[in-house]
């Protein structure tokens, strides 16, 4: 096997991405604290063409060179904007008839194994602080939770690595 290069990949230009029509999901952080996940979820979001990022709080926005630094120019090809308060973000979505999920470990959470979506409905995730998660009032405000199934001693992963997990199995149905 040999490994492809850069130029045998045939990725689409900047200008051609924005132009590419997305799925249907919304990523929102919730004062997620370190600039690497949130250049991760950047580059994440890039490679399943999600239609736009909201940070909230203290979570950092582009021009960043530590966002750069994972996101590698993600953090210019998608869509982002940002609000101070989370619940601010969450209430706007809902009155634009956004679907919210909290991705937070809650009772009566649906496990992202047994969500089914609709792709005629627009879907946002709000991904929490690395220590805290989802703010309570901001999972009130949802339509309702969804949690990664876990069997290890651990009760949490990464939040980067939840929200690759959380966006490939939404772009998945949504495509």
């Amino acid at each position: 096997m040999k490994k492809l290069t850069i130029e045998e990949l045939d990725r689409i230009s900047v200008e051609e991405f924005k132009q590419t029509s997305k799925i249907p999901l919304i990523i929102v952080l919730d004062n997620v604290r370190s600039l690497y996940n949130v250049g991760s979820i950047f580059r994440t979001a890039d490679a399943y063409l999600v239609k736009k990022i909201i940070l909230c709080g203290i979570s950092a926005t582009p021009p960043n060179v530590e966002i750069h630094k994972t996101a590698l120019g993600a953090e210019n090809t998608v869509e982002w904007d940002y609000y101070a308060e989370t619940l601010d973000a969450v209430v706007e979505l809902r009155k634009n008839n956004v679907v919210v999920f909290a991705v937070e470990q809650v009772k009566n959470s649906v496990m992202l194994t047994d969500l089914k979506l609709d792709k005629n409905k627009c879907y946002a995730a709000v991904f929490g602080n690395e220590v805290k998660g989802v703010q309570q009032s901001v999972v009130d405000a949802c339509d309702g939770s969804v949690e990664l199934p876990q069997f290890g001693t651990k009760h949490s992963l990464n939040v980067s690595t939840t929200a690759g997990i959380v966006i490939w199995d939404f772009w998945k149905q949504l495509k």
